[in-house]
Protein backbone atom coordinates (compact mmCIF):
# COMPACT_ATOMS: atom_id res chain seq x y z
CA UNK A 1 0.00 0.00 0.00
CA UNK A 2 1.61 3.50 -1.04
CA UNK A 3 2.33 5.84 1.81
CA UNK A 4 1.26 9.13 1.88
CA UNK A 5 4.49 10.40 1.23
CA UNK A 6 4.62 8.50 -2.45
CA UNK A 7 0.80 9.42 -2.61
CA UNK A 8 2.00 13.18 -2.83
CA UNK A 9 5.12 12.20 -4.48
CA UNK A 10 3.12 11.17 -7.54
CA UNK A 11 0.98 14.03 -7.45
CA UNK A 12 3.52 16.48 -7.80
CA UNK A 13 5.02 14.95 -10.71
CA UNK A 14 1.61 15.15 -12.45
CA UNK A 15 1.43 18.66 -12.03
CA UNK A 16 4.98 19.28 -12.90
CA UNK A 17 3.99 18.11 -16.06
CA UNK A 18 3.79 21.33 -17.95
CA UNK A 19 7.36 21.62 -17.43
CA UNK A 20 10.09 21.09 -20.09
CA UNK A 21 12.12 18.19 -20.88
CA UNK A 22 14.69 20.11 -21.70
CA UNK A 23 15.58 23.67 -21.43
CA UNK A 24 17.14 25.98 -24.29
CA UNK A 25 19.54 28.90 -24.10
CA UNK A 26 18.44 31.99 -25.14
CA UNK A 27 20.62 32.17 -28.09
CA UNK A 28 19.09 28.79 -29.51
CA UNK A 29 15.78 30.58 -29.10
CA UNK A 30 16.87 33.82 -31.00
CA UNK A 31 18.53 31.60 -33.62
CA UNK A 32 15.28 29.36 -34.22
CA UNK A 33 13.27 32.63 -34.73
CA UNK A 34 9.83 30.90 -32.95
CA UNK A 35 11.88 29.58 -30.08
CA UNK A 36 10.08 26.46 -27.83
CA UNK A 37 10.84 23.68 -25.78
CA UNK A 38 8.78 20.61 -25.82
CA UNK A 39 7.18 19.66 -22.17
CA UNK A 40 6.65 16.33 -20.61
CA UNK A 41 3.26 15.75 -21.54
CA UNK A 42 4.88 15.80 -25.90
CA UNK A 43 2.78 19.78 -26.52
CA UNK A 44 5.19 22.59 -27.52
CA UNK A 45 5.80 25.64 -25.66
CA UNK A 46 6.57 28.61 -27.23
CA UNK A 47 8.44 32.06 -26.25
CA UNK A 48 7.00 35.43 -27.63
CA UNK A 49 9.88 36.72 -29.59
CA UNK A 50 9.63 40.02 -27.69
CA UNK A 51 10.70 38.59 -23.85
CA UNK A 52 13.41 36.98 -25.77
CA UNK A 53 14.41 40.42 -27.40
CA UNK A 54 13.89 41.52 -23.50
CA UNK A 55 16.03 39.48 -21.95
CA UNK A 56 18.77 39.19 -24.78
CA UNK A 57 18.58 43.50 -23.86
CA UNK A 58 19.61 43.05 -20.10
CA UNK A 59 22.03 40.40 -20.71
CA UNK A 60 25.76 40.15 -21.83
CA UNK A 61 26.71 38.35 -25.02
CA UNK A 62 28.22 35.22 -22.80
CA UNK A 63 25.53 34.75 -20.69
CA UNK A 64 22.63 34.80 -23.72
CA UNK A 65 24.36 31.12 -24.18
CA UNK A 66 24.55 30.18 -20.40
CA UNK A 67 20.89 31.59 -19.84
CA UNK A 68 18.28 28.28 -20.05
CA UNK A 69 14.49 28.66 -20.65
CA UNK A 70 12.25 28.77 -19.33
CA UNK A 71 13.48 30.12 -16.08
CA UNK A 72 11.96 27.61 -13.68
CA UNK A 73 10.35 29.39 -10.01
CA UNK A 74 10.74 26.53 -7.89
CA UNK A 75 7.63 26.62 -5.17
CA UNK A 76 7.69 24.56 -2.33
CA UNK A 77 5.82 22.80 0.10
CA UNK A 78 8.19 23.75 2.56
CA UNK A 79 8.83 27.57 2.37
CA UNK A 80 5.59 28.49 1.67
CA UNK A 81 5.43 31.71 1.38
CA UNK A 82 8.47 31.86 -0.35
CA UNK A 83 9.82 30.98 -4.12
CA UNK A 84 13.46 30.31 -5.33
CA UNK A 85 15.46 30.67 -8.62
CA UNK A 86 18.40 28.59 -9.37
CA UNK A 87 21.43 29.87 -11.48
CA UNK A 88 23.74 32.86 -11.58
CA UNK A 89 22.21 34.72 -14.87
CA UNK A 90 18.36 33.71 -13.66
CA UNK A 91 19.12 34.89 -10.66
CA UNK A 92 20.20 37.94 -12.42
CA UNK A 93 17.24 38.23 -15.01
CA UNK A 94 14.57 38.01 -12.11
CA UNK A 95 16.43 40.61 -9.56
CA UNK A 96 16.88 42.91 -12.74
CA UNK A 97 12.96 42.68 -13.25
CA UNK A 98 13.04 43.35 -9.37
CA UNK A 99 15.41 46.05 -9.30
CA UNK A 100 17.56 44.61 -6.92
CA UNK A 101 19.98 43.41 -8.73
CA UNK A 102 23.88 44.39 -7.80
CA UNK A 103 26.46 43.81 -10.21
CA UNK A 104 28.58 43.33 -7.36
CA UNK A 105 26.87 40.03 -5.47
CA UNK A 106 27.01 37.28 -7.65
CA UNK A 107 24.56 34.67 -6.39
CA UNK A 108 23.33 30.90 -7.30
CA UNK A 109 20.51 31.34 -5.80
CA UNK A 110 17.64 33.39 -4.96
CA UNK A 111 14.74 32.86 -2.73
CA UNK A 112 11.80 36.16 -3.29
CA UNK A 113 8.36 36.32 -1.57
CA UNK A 114 5.71 34.75 -3.64
CA UNK A 115 3.81 38.28 -3.41
CA UNK A 116 6.47 39.28 -6.30
CA UNK A 117 5.68 36.26 -8.84
CA UNK A 118 2.80 38.05 -10.77
CA UNK A 119 5.27 41.29 -11.13
CA UNK A 120 7.57 38.57 -12.72
CA UNK A 121 5.09 36.67 -14.33
CA UNK A 122 3.78 40.00 -16.16
CA UNK A 123 6.95 40.87 -17.88
CA UNK A 124 8.29 37.02 -18.50
CA UNK A 125 4.69 34.93 -18.62
CA UNK A 126 6.59 32.57 -21.51
CA UNK A 127 10.00 32.50 -20.72
CA UNK A 128 9.17 31.79 -17.18
CA UNK A 129 7.16 28.63 -15.43
CA UNK A 130 6.34 27.59 -12.15
CA UNK A 131 8.18 23.96 -10.70
CA UNK A 132 6.01 22.56 -7.11
CA UNK A 133 8.80 20.79 -4.97
CA UNK A 134 8.37 18.47 -2.10
CA UNK A 135 11.17 18.84 0.05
Amino acid sequence: MPTAEDLLNKEIMRVNLHLPRQRVSLNEALRNGDGYVILRDGSMHYFRSSELEYLSDILEDDEREKLKLPIILEISTVDRGYFRVRGKIEVKVIETILGQFDPLEEKSEGRYPRYLLPRIRRILPTTTTYAFIME
